[in-house]
């Protein structure tokens, strides 16, 4: 995997994924950014939400369940020193179905957790990571 990331002047950076997918970071205007894209440190969290709600949509599907949604809120402190890096992630997610049963929703939150998403795997060597979840019946 590679990916470019060009400064485009001020605080703004754009950065272009081996997929050719492009997306341009700016920081705040106290910081001499323009805010027109999201953070660097954003980007991380949600990246690493898209990775997990992959995972559990995927992993119910296979397990026959009616997922019709997906919704990840996640909520992180940083340290307030640099680096500074994520030290508590809480992520909770509001999965939408038809019967869906909560034991495979919980089994499919743990499996990404502890084994599918490389990024919460990753960003878990810093950061105490927590999950729970909500059923939607739709």
């Amino acid at each position: 995997m590679k990916a470019k990331i060009e400064w485009t002047g001020e605080a703004s950076f754009l950065g272009v994924a081996d997929s050719g997918h492009r997306i341009t970071m700016d920081g705040p205007p106290e910081h001499g950014g323009r805010n027109q894209g999201p953070r660097p440190m954003e980007l991380v969290l949600l990246g690493m939400g898209g990775c997990t709600s992959f995972d559990v949509v995927h992993i119910l599907r296979k397990s026959r369940q009616a997922v019709s949604g997906c919704v990840a809120e996640i909520e992180a402190q940083r340290a307030d020193t640099d680096p500074k890096v994520f030290t508590r992630i809480h992520i909770h997610f509001l999965v939408s179905g038809k019967d869906l049963d909560a034991t495979k929703v919980k089994r499919a939150i743990g499996l990404s957790a502890e084994k599918y998403c490389s990024a919460s795997i990753m960003l878990g060597k810093t950061a105490a990571i927590t999950h729970d979840f909500e059923i939607v019946e739709s």
